[in-house]
């Protein structure tokens, strides 16, 4: 970008979305539930030594593993900054775990159509 051109930043009031046709969302079910076998079969996948060492390869880390902790990404809003279900924040905030977007073949895999999206949480072993 060159520095003739200008950024604008316009802040909009919440009734603005409203006019624009958005939605804001105030409260978010944020509740999980999945069947054991569609959990066995996703914890498998997400805990499979040839997956866990390419994400720790790509972080630049040895090693590590699957927490078991799972949510459901939600909606942006004043109670949900960053995403996620409020208990989960404490993991984006800490720099020795890792959250990653499940990958959508093994949502498929597992047979879990809704939620549509998931997140697994990771922590590094050292």
């Amino acid at each position: 970008m060159s520095h003739s051109q200008k950024i604008a930043l316009v802040l909009l009031h919440p009734q603005d979305y409203l006019r624009m046709g958005l939605k804001i969302v105030q409260n978010y079910d944020t509740s999980l539930a999945l069947s054991l076998e569609a959990k066995e079969i996703l914890f498998s996948l997400l805990t499979n030594p040839t997956f866990t060492n390419q994400i720790a390869e790509r972080l630049g880390e040895t090693n590590i593993e699957f927490t078991k902790l799972l949510f459901q990404p939600v909606p942006y809003s004043q109670h949900t900054p960053k995403g996620m279900p409020p208990e989960f924040e404490q993991y984006h905030n800490c720099d020795r775990y890792i959250i990653i977007n499940v990958p959508p073949n093994f949502m498929f895999q597992a047979k879990i159509f809704k939620p549509s999206r998931l997140c697994a949480i990771y922590r590094l072993v050292d």
